[in-house]
């Protein structure tokens, strides 16, 4: 269960947003507490999907919903791939610190882009039709909130194989 801040159930309307997503924000860095640089390469399931690749990942969530979809900037200037699978694959020099220090440096770029943003009924263009900042915030909870889920089944097949 997320570690929720007493300030997020007082809060309201878009300060309660930008609480509920820095609490999965966190949530997402902290898969990777404790775990060596191996542990969270491990492929333990079919697809993509590794403890690092997951964080590696929300960078690229970050990148594309606030740079790219809302500051309007394209892929290239934003230095995220054009496929979603490319978002997990690990590359030889991507290590825990350099993976979370990325996803700390989007999350604050994504930040000030949502500053400059203050109506929550602004809308941007998407492929399944115009979404509001509100929707942004809504999808990328859920969107962190499901990856945890995932982040905690493999951290649990790591304790179970270290565990033996």
């Amino acid at each position: 269960m997320a570690d929720y801040s007493p300030e997020i159930f007082a809060a309201t309307g878009r300060a309660q947003l930008e609480l509920m997503l820095d609490t999965q924000r966190a949530e997402i860095a902290r898969l990777l507490d404790g775990v060596t640089d191996e542990e969270a390469r491990a492929s333990l399931v079919p697809s993509l999907t590794t403890l690092l690749g997951l964080v590696k990942h929300a960078g690229f969530v970050e990148r594309v919903w606030w740079g790219h979809r809302v500051a309007g900037r394209s892929r290239d200037e934003v230095g995220i791939p054009g496929e979603i699978d490319d978002s997990f694959r690990l590359q030889p020099d991507d290590t825990i610190t350099s993976v979370l220090a990325d996803f700390a440096i989007a999350c604050e770029e994504s930040r000030a882009i949502a500053a400059a943003h203050t109506d929550l009924a602004e809308t941007f263009p998407w492929r399944f039709g115009p979404v509001s900042i509100a929707f942004i915030y809504a999808h990328m909870i859920q969107e962190y909130a499901r990856h945890c889920g995932h982040g905690d089944i493999l951290r649990e097949q790591l304790e179970a194989v270290r565990n033996g």
